[in-house]
């Protein structure tokens, strides 16, 4: 078992509050790593999970709230150009297909 103190300023200035979460080290480790998957402390992220689990993020936020989220989603999107088309309409994938198929029955 691993005690875990949150606290933190608030992002809306109200004042917050210290709790004290006693987990086992499994989930512990994995709520660490989803933390740091998405770039953000433990303890923020724990904030936000309960945040959301109780419905108080359907709140209003400031535009300057949307406009970071957006750029913090926005981290994450990108485009790749393989060099040729990748559509559901490329006539390659028959192509592709035929000699998949074409190799596992030789």
């Amino acid at each position: 078992m691993l005690r875990l103190a949150l606290s933190g300023a608030s992002r809306n200035g109200a004042v917050s509050q210290i709790v004290t979460l006693e987990l086992p080290d499994e989930v512990y480790a994995v709520l660490r790593q989803q933390a740091e998957s998405v770039g953000i402390s433990l303890s923020e992220w724990i904030a936000v999970a309960l945040e959301r689990q109780s419905g108080l993020l359907s709140q209003s936020k400031t535009e300057a709230e949307k406009e970071a989220a957006r750029q913090r989603f926005r981290r994450h999107a990108g485009a790749i150009d393989l060099g040729y088309p990748t559509g559901v309409d490329n006539e390659n994938i028959d192509t592709d297909l035929i000699r998949a198929y074409s190799e596992d029955l030789t």
